[in-house]
């Protein structure tokens, strides 16, 4: 009798996403004469950029030539790329990250989610509320929680509460966790943590021995120059932390698929009589059992980012979309919002009037302004009373949509 992965049957609801979807999709159909603007899953509008163009052609030639057609290339990812990213993400900033603890793979998303393999059952594991669903639901599915509570949260995790109140930077727990997932600039709140707070973290990791799972998929959208684009600023980091970045949301490649995750040498963890391991070496076991790479004219294409012409067009698609976002603070903020995020990050996190309900608020605007948002609950409890709007949108789009919601107040 085959058996199911229980763990499975403890997932509270489908994921937020797809859920959006369905219930747009009902609208949509019930009212073909309504025009929807999607501002609500964190997917880019603009187009990859003539460099990134070209050497994606010049990869995509180059596989139909017998003298220079790649077939299986190394999984942890082409040295070309690896040593791109290690001048130019993090040498060019004083950090030290070498190119061979650098794992080109499809996706953050998949990386956050993956990375518990190589850690057991019985690790503790700490996430912030509101925060990427990702972080808990692959929790839930390693098998590492009891079942879901009334207040919503799963027993087993330890949930780091992100509020107004505190800025949206959690405190350290009381309860001591393995396993730290933190996710700055934020996703959904768009908040960013300084030099100092992430410090915190560090020593506490250190402390503690607990390893942070840092997910920087946007640290591009840093305007500030004083917050840190990596916990790798940190002094003691590469003791105690992953991180994680991709260039879905930087330079466009949520259709092309491209991110990367950095696991220091010196980080170690620890078998159940206390031996130090390191991290780097089971991952890439992981890596290479179950991953075959990203394919070659995508990580050609990748690699033009990191050109001078390359940086240049991607840091104006980043301007585009920053822009998106303080025309939208600007605009829900004239129209009496309460508003967070926006400067730092590409989300615009909104408090929903009069204390309604997140989803509530969702089907006001999709209803009455035909404008698709997030709802903070689909976040975590914490976030129900929140809305969370994307700035990767059409400029045209944004102030319609803006328009239309100033029209509702």
């Amino acid at each position: 009798m085959a058996r199911i992965n229980e763990s499975y049957l403890k997932l509270a609801a489908g994921y937020l996403f797809p859920e959006i979807g369905r219930r747009v999709n009902e609208f949509v159909l019930a009212n073909p004469d309504k025009r929807v603007i999607r501002m609500g899953i964190g997917d880019v509008t603009q187009p990859l950029t003539p460099t990134v163009i070209k050497a994606f052609h010049e990869g995509v030639e180059e596989m139909a030539d017998a003298g220079t057609f790649k077939g299986y290339g190394p999984e942890q990812g082409y040295e070309f790329l690896r040593k791109a990213i290690s001048e130019h993400a993090f040498k060019s900033r004083g950090i030290d990250i070498p190119a061979d603890d650098i794992f080109i793979s499809d996706g953050s998303k998949c990386d956050t989610g993956n990375i518990q393999e190589i850690f057991g059952n019985d690790n503790k594991i700490a996430i912030c509320d509101p925060v990427y669903p990702v972080y808990a639901d692959t929790t839930v599915m390693s098998g590492k929680t009891g079942k879901i509570q009334d207040n919503g949260y799963y027993e087993g995790i330890i949930y780091m509460p992100c509020t107004a109140e505190n800025n949206f930077i959690p405190e350290l727990p009381a309860e001591t966790p393995d396993l730290i997932f933190l996710c700055y600039p934020n996703n959904p709140t768009g908040a960013v943590a300084t030099k100092e707070e992430l410090q915190k973290w560090v020593e506490y990791a250190t402390e503690h021995k607990s390893i942070i799972l840092f997910d920087a998929a946007y640290e591009a959208f840093i305007q500030d120059e004083s917050i840190p684009r990596s916990i790798f600023e940190i002094e003691g980091a590469k003791n105690v932390a992953i991180e994680f970045r991709s260039l879905s949301k930087t330079a466009g490649f949520t259709g092309t698929r491209l991110a990367y995750t950095v696991i220091p040498a010196e980080l170690m963890a620890y078998d159940e009589s206390g031996k130090p391991v390191q991290v780097k070496k089971l991952w890439n076991r992981r890596h290479t059992t179950k991953f075959n790479g990203v394919s070659y004219p995508v990580q050609k294409a990748a690699a033009a980012i990191f050109t001078v012409e390359g940086k240049k067009e991607v840091e104006q698609t980043v301007n585009y979309y920053m822009e998106n976002a303080h025309i939208m603070k600007e605009s829900l903020k004239e129209s009496g919002y309460t508003v967070f995020g926006g400067d730092n990050a590409p989300y615009i996190w909104v408090k929903t009037p009069a204390g309604m309900k997140s989803w509530d608020f969702f089907d006001k605007m999709l209803n009455e302004a035909n404008v698709v948002g997030t709802p903070g609950s689909g976040f975590g409890p914490a976030g129900e009373g929140y809305f969370r709007f994307s700035a990767f949108a059409n400029r045209q789009n944004v102030l319609e949509a803006m328009d239309r919601i100033r029209k509702l107040t």
